[in-house]
């Protein structure tokens, strides 16, 4: 996106096609992968589109960014071909000059390009046994990967079964080429995120926050998108998770004396960011700010300190938890034994959502629950992990504890005698309409332990010094 912003290597995506043909061979050599990339999606019944973006899969195996096109990979070859639609010389006149095949081939690095409409004639010449299409769910929104299908597939013997949970699980861990991708996203956001806490002020709107995000992340990282819906919540607004959707489209006030909790992250040739930061809209947290803020602040660092290859993310998200209900405790909000708390699974009352998720080409990346893997808990809060997986190098993570004060849910636990005993109800209630803390960091597990690649101010000081100008970038580059 110029020459300001990272250059994406065609290695990154011939090493991710090299894996996958590699352990395809281990199930069946003679067979090809056929996949089908994202389509234009068009507003209800009008001639008007969404801006494009691809499907994860595809970018994964090609990093073609134009839409209708279908890719195959010889497994017993490792050869790649990518086909694009055969478009009418009008096309050039509304979406410019028609991109010869060899313009193709050059820019993606495969070694075949073809018209969709050949498609036939050329899996006739590979002749393999099996054709492997991509059919799963996935198991963070609970639909389907959309299998590849066109007319005439019907004479090759097609088998849906065997691709899904290898590339999926192989885009649990990250390569060389996708850790720089990761990083130069990780840091656009961090820096984004910097401006904005120091441009945020009372008076403003939620929206002209995110507003400085977005134009930050385009125009100084190249980044056309972001990797979900900016969450930008002050005051109360903190309090409502997925804050920011078409009901609340982040135009609250800013207010002297509340909180910020703004969860932003930009995206990156399809890769994604997910950072979340909590600061006080006047630039000095109040004791009870302090005391809530810091007492997530230990959650996090618990996990960032005990996290390495090996380690259950599902103890993690627990090692989280005891670490916010201490601190609770100890700030008078809670009373009684810690252990007995974790029994009654009171922290899902002030933290109703997992610890953090698996990050890559999607936000809520796939692989978290994959036969052979940990299943996915039934019990309160930890049934709320996105992955129960344990720890792996290269793994990309985010690490996201919080505290927030919701009405039902503090009712709930009033009302429920298990819960109520912990409970201090006239701290409590010192707390209603506080909305919440979250501190979200993008990490990657390392050999030795947790790499937080997130650079924004995360201690009470440094927060309060950042946003009166004390320190400058460079203390976070």
């Amino acid at each position: 996106m110029g020459p300001h912003t990272l250059e994406v290597p065609l290695i990154l995506f011939e090493t991710n096609r090299r894996r996958l043909v590699e352990e395809l061979k281990k199930i069946q050599e003679n067979s090809v992968v056929l996949l089908k990339g994202g389509s234009e999606i068009s507003f209800y019944d009008t001639d008007t589109s969404y801006v494009f973006r691809q499907e994860s899969y595809f970018t994964w195996c090609f990093g073609v960014t134009e839409a209708g096109c279908y890719g195959i990979i010889n497994v017993t070859t490792g050869e790649a071909s990518l086909f694009v639609p055969r478009y009418p010389d009008e096309y050039a006149v509304w979406m410019g000059p028609l991109k010869p095949l060899e313009e193709f081939k050059n820019k993606y690095g495969v070694h075949h390009v073809y018209y969709v409409d050949q498609m036939n004639e050329i899996l006739e010449k590979i002749n393999r046994k099996l054709v492997l299409t991509l059919k799963g769910q996935n198991t963070d929104s609970g639909l389907t990967a959309i299998e590849a299908t066109y007319d005439g597939i019907e004479k090759f013997q097609v088998d849906n079964k065997t691709l899904f949970p290898i590339i999926a699980n192989l885009r649990v861990v990250k390569t060389e080429p996708e850790i720089a991708v990761m990083k130069y996203v990780i840091e656009v956001s961090s820096s984004a995120h910097r401006h904005v806490m120091r441009m945020s002020k009372a008076g403003l709107y939620e929206y002209q926050c995110e507003s400085e995000f977005l134009n930050y992340c385009y125009k100084h990282g190249g980044c056309r998108h972001v990797s979900y819906t900016c969450i930008c919540g002050s005051g109360p607004n903190g309090a409502i998770l997925h804050y920011g959707h078409a009901g609340c489209p982040n135009n609250y006030r800013l207010q002297d004396g509340m909180l910020c909790l703004f969860d932003m992250g930009a995206n990156y040739y399809g890769y994604a960011a997910d950072i979340t930061v909590t600061f006080p809209v006047n630039g000095k947290f109040t004791p009870d700010q302090k005391f809530i803020y810091e007492a997530v602040l230990r959650s996090n660092l618990a996990v960032l300190n005990a996290g390495k290859p090996g380690v259950s993310w599902s103890d993690m998200h627990l090692l989280a938890n005891r670490v916010l209900l201490e601190e609770l405790k100890n700030g008078g909000l809670l009373k009684g034994s810690i252990d007995e708390m974790m029994d009654a699974d009171l922290a899902e009352i002030f933290q109703p959502h997992g610890l953090g998720h698996l990050l890559g080409l999607d936000v809520h990346d796939v692989g978290g629950y994959l036969e052979g893997y940990p299943e996915r808990s039934d019990r309160p809060g930890l049934k709320k992990l996105r992955t129960a997986r344990l720890l792996e190098e290269n793994m990309f993570l985010t690490i996201e504890p919080g505290c927030y004060f919701i009405d039902p849910l503090l009712d709930r636990a009033l009302a429920d005698p298990k819960q109520s005993r912990f409970l201090v109800p006239e701290v409590l209630e010192r707390f209603r309409g506080f909305g919440g803390v979250r501190i979200e960091d993008d990490v990657r597990i390392t050999k030795n332990g947790i790499i937080n690649l997130t650079k924004v101010p995360r201690t009470v000081q440094e927060i309060e010094d950042w946003i009166a100008g004390k320190d400058n970038d460079e203390k976070y580059t």
